[in-house]
């Protein structure tokens, strides 16, 4: 059923505009039954439950027949300020990568910051303590977020994700795992501005890299005003082609298209109900931020369209149709350990000594009972005739007695292990960082199933013929394991991965992991006016002096407005120039999040939508078959997309009953990122002049109240000039503005405001100190050009808010127009 208000405040459709009620602790012992989300209706009944063996089983029961979902017709998503020609050019930047989870799902991130770092950036990989020695040793810089992986990874093995089973909410485990997430969720924040605690050297992000389930990396990201790139070792995003890998459907009575859809949206809702007030708790006293409800909570990435980089191979998962253009397969993250590695005399004697052995190893995993496992594997390898390398890892194989056709070993880097046919098959958790190494070798690969997306990539490699069936651990046996190492030393299962092997290394994986991350980034609204090389942190709207020499030029602009980006090292180039002052300066944002964006209707509104709308009277069928009835027909669906993102489970259903209902004229507090593109343009008037007069005579002129027809507070930074003036193609960046003002707001915000900023003057010293004179020359020269070209840039801001006002849309950089509702956020 829907949520009401007697259920927690984060499950409430209207948390977001509600007083939170009396402070609550998230981490005490509750009531709540996280393992179990109920929604029934007019149109759907449905159960999404975490079940004893720690999967997720949804049954949909549908009281009508639905089609299957069109083939998707939606349009790209416009990103902004994205630099689709000169992409390349990106400047140096402090990068945070945050990551939760194993060794397996650490260290492909250590590969990709090791390349961004040779493209010059700083680097900071924050994750477990576990790890220190492994960043560091990789030349990364090291912030623990909390948390022990070990702990973490034994929980997950009974509770996908961090969803409890029923297990861990009647022994007390639930309550010590939110207390670590909450851990993790505030160390993740730490690490986007706090100085290293050892060396003490200072930091603040430029740009969040995360795996999803660090849980906090969009909220970080929303505070700051930075770019947020999630990637991840398995498919997270909604899709048609093959249901969430953490979910089993159990029954569903619609199509599969359907069903795999919807299947993501009963996996968010489920994760929601665990962490949504963790999340909560943190979002309102960490980052002064609003809280959000179940009408957002649940696929707030998706919604929010916040660009994805998936480390696997299109080999085995192949881009479906459905993701689009802000969504990429990059393949494979290697990171290279063999050489260096030196084997012991040992394992040297062993691998000569006969055939190339098996390799069997759990990695991370914590088995239950590890001597029980250890004889099943050796009697299985007995019996197939085989030996084997059996890896101890966190599960503690061994501990009875060896025989001599198994060689028990520590830890020895796969990449060097399972080259040069060193081993002739593997059979391990189905880790996704095990799974790559194995088949970029070219290993036929058993996959032994415990958690999360094990048992998918398992599936994966099994329908490429590169080895068996999974075997969930709880069905292994002799006899199973037995036949699955029979087949995967096959010449069949062979031939397949030594094709997928020949792909995977097409792939080249952490270079176009790292193209994706630069084609993705605001690049347009991060460079910094005077010297594009640098990243901008400060945005100048301070008062312009002027020389004698430019009085007549300048005459008929009574007040200028420098209405630069600056970089650290120009802003203190210039107030150590007396040009400017830094205390004038405000902390640029290059990147915001629209909290309140609407949704059209319940189709195009995503798979939380969706899925709410089938438990109500209105008709999703017919939405969908008017889909497929007119498939080129311009209509909201074929224009916005089926997937244009996970919005919510209540929004598109409200907006489609209030279409018929009301008019335009909604009250704007109440719709503070409607689009004025929806509405019917207004011709220019008294409404123009009164807001070009406030252009000129406000106390910040690039912060504007809008009325009649635009009814918000934007800012607008333009570009500067580059090359003659003859030459020059100016074109408006608009950003929204909605986190700032919210987050300076509170008084944690301000104090954390106010340390960012001695941060970056910091940085503009220690940048000043190192330059030589050529530089600050070059930047002072610069900025004196630049003085006398404001007057055109105001021009064209006025331009700009002119053209937006008459049709609805704004130049956007190089890219094609955008709505009004696209290009700008709201001051609320």
């Amino acid at each position: 059923m829907a949520a009401t208000n007697d259920e927690p405040f984060h499950m409430q459709d209207n948390a977001a505009n509600r007083t939170r009620p009396s402070p609550e602790d998230p981490l005490e012992p509750t009531t709540v039954n996280y393992a179990e989300y109920v929604s029934q209706g007019k149109g759907l009944d449905s159960v999404a439950s975490v079940s004893p063996d720690g999967r997720i089983s949804l049954l949909f029961d549908f009281k009508d027949k639905l089609p299957e979902l069109p083939k998707i017709q939606s349009r790209n998503t416009e990103e902004f300020a994205v630099d689709t020609k000169e992409w390349r050019e990106c400047p140096n930047m402090n990068i945070v990568i945050m990551v939760v989870g194993s060794r397996g799902d650490v260290q492909p991130y250590v590969a990709l910051g090791q390349q961004l770092l040779k493209d010059g950036h700083r680097v900071r990989i924050a994750t477990h303590e576990t790890f220190r020695t492994f960043v560091n040793d990789a030349g990364l810089e090291f912030y623990n977020i909390g948390g022990n992986p070990q702990d973490l990874m034994s929980y997950m093995v009974k509770n996908p994700g961090l969803m409890p089973g029923f297990e861990s909410l009647t022994n007390g485990d639930i309550v010590k795992k939110r207390k670590m997430l909450s851990e993790m969720i505030n160390g993740c924040w730490d690490s986007c501005h706090s100085p290293c605690p050892i060396t003490g050297r200072s930091f603040i992000a430029d740009a969040i890299i995360s795996n999803p389930p660090t849980f906090a990396h969009v909220h970080c990201a929303e505070a700051l005003g930075i770019p947020l790139l999630l990637s991840f070792t398995m498919p997270w995003t909604p899709t048609t082609a093959f249901p969430h890998p953490l979910v089993n459907i159990t029954n569903s009575n619609a199509g599969f298209s359907v069903t795999n859809y919807l299947s993501y949206a009963a996996a968010d809702l489920l994760t929601w109900k665990g962490v949504g007030d963790i999340i909560n708790t943190f979002r309102t006293s960490k980052l002064g931020l609003s809280p959000l409800g179940i009408r957002v909570g649940p696929g707030y990435v998706d919604r929010l369209k916040i660009p994805w980089t998936y480390c696997m191979s299109p080999a085995l998962v192949p881009k479906p149709d459905d993701w689009k253009n802000h969504i990429d397969i990059s393949g494979f993250y290697f990171l290279d350990l063999a050489t260096n590695y030196r084997p012991s005399p040992e394992l040297t004697a062993f691998l000569s000594d006969g055939e190339a052995p098996v390799y069997i190893g759990f990695g991370s995993v914590v088995v239950n009972n590890p001597a029980a496992m250890s004889k099943t594997i050796f009697e299985a390898t007995k019996q197939a005739g085989v030996r084997a390398l059996v890896s101890s890892g966190w599960g503690g194989l061994g501990g009875v007695f060896v025989p001599p056709h198994i060689f028990m070993l520590g830890n020895v880097p796969h990449d060097w292990l399972f080259d040069k046919e060193r081993v002739s098959a593997v059979v391990h958790h189905g880790g996704a960082g095990t799974t790559a190494i194995g088949l970029a070798k070219g290993r036929p690969t058993v996959v032994v199933p415990f958690f999360g997306d094990q048992g998918f990539w398992g599936s994966m490699i099994y329908k490429a013929g590169a080895g068996p069936k999974p075997i969930p651990h709880k069905e292994l046996n002799v006899q199973k394991l037995r036949d699955a190492i029979t087949f995967a030393t096959s010449s069949a299962a062979k031939e397949a991965a030594k094709g997928l092997a020949q792909r995977i290394y097409e792939d080249n994986g952490v270079r176009k992991g790292l193209e994706s991350f630069y084609m993705h980034l605001p690049l347009l609204n991060m460079r910094c006016d005077l010297d594009p090389s640098r990243v901008a942190v400060w945005w100048s709207d301070e008062q312009a002096s002027i020389s004698p020499s430019m009085t007549n030029l300048l005459s008929s602009y009574p007040v200028i407005y420098q209405c630069l980006k600056l970089s650290a090292f120009a802003a203190q180039t210039l107030a150590d120039a007396k040009l400017i002052s830094l205390q004038t300066l405000k902390l640029h944002r290059s990147k915001e999040y629209k909290f309140r964006k609407k949704v059209a209707d319940p189709l195009t509104g995503g798979a939380n939508a969706m899925f709410w709308t089938l438990t109500n009277p209105i008709k999703l069928g017919n939405f969908i078959q008017e889909a497929v009835i007119q498939p080129d027909t311009p209509s909201l669906a074929a224009q916005h997309g089926i997937l244009d993102g996970v919005a919510s489970v209540h929004e598109g259903l409200r907006r489609h009953s209030k279409d018929q209902e009301q008019t335009a004229t909604t009250d704007a507090p109440q719709n503070t990122s409607r689009s004025v593109a929806k509405e019917p343009p207004k011709s220019p008037g008294s409404d123009s002049k009164s807001l070009f007069g406030t252009l000129k005579n406000c106390q910040h002129p690039f912060l504007i109240l809008a009325s009649g027809n635009i009814p918000h507070r934007v800012v607008v930074h333009l570009p500067v000039m580059h090359g003659s003036k003859s030459q020059t193609s100016l074109s408006s960046v608009i950003i929204p503005v909605q986190g700032s003002w919210n987050f300076a707001s509170s008084a944690t915000g301000k104090t954390q405001y106010q340390q960012q900023r001695l941060t970056r003057i910091v940085e503009g010293r220690k940048a000043v100190k190192a330059s030589t004179e050529d530089q600050r020359a070059m930047i002072i020269g610069r900025f004196k050009e630049e003085i006398c070209d404001t007057p055109i840039r105001q021009k064209l801001y006025r331009e700009a808010v002119e053209r937006a006002a008459s049709n609805g849309s704004v130049d956007f950089g190089s890219n094609n127009p955008q709505s009004l509702g696209q290009g700008m956020g709201v001051f609320r």
